[in-house]
């Protein structure tokens, strides 16, 4: 017989469960801080990079203001970089540096792959 205010210890204590339960908890807000899922700002920052890149190809081609264009790419490419939005491996950052300090066609065509995977296939070419 158990007295008023006495713990009953064993494997079902109230203890143990709340300590798996916040565990269990806590595992299952990491994982989900590494989610798949993209957000709605990181829609809106690919979505900036990829019209960025966009102008500078146009702006290029007819050698009017394309490095400032190819500056405005190249900070875009950066914040992608730096919020770790490059899917598969894709090096945004150095392919845009590539194709715009150096002319470099592969280069840009990976980036404007990017873009297309990304769904803004409009903005490049």
């Amino acid at each position: 017989m158990r007295r008023r205010g006495e713990v009953v210890r064993g494997h079902g204590s109230t203890r143990s469960v709340m300590r798996w339960a916040a565990a269990v908890l806590v595992l299952v807000g990491l994982v989900s801080g590494c989610s798949s899922h993209d957000t709605e700002r990181d829609d809106e920052t690919r979505e900036h990079y990829c019209s960025r890149l966009g102008t500078w190809q146009k702006k290029k081609d007819r050698s009017e203001n394309a490095d400032v264009a190819g500056y405005a790419a190249l900070a875009a490419a950066r914040r992608l970089d730096k919020e770790g939005l490059d899917r598969s491996g894709s090096h945004v950052l150095r392919d845009t540096a590539l194709a715009v300090d150096n002319a470099d066609a592969d280069a840009e065509g990976r980036v404007a792959s990017y873009c297309a995977d990304a769904g803004f296939e409009t903005y490049v070419r």
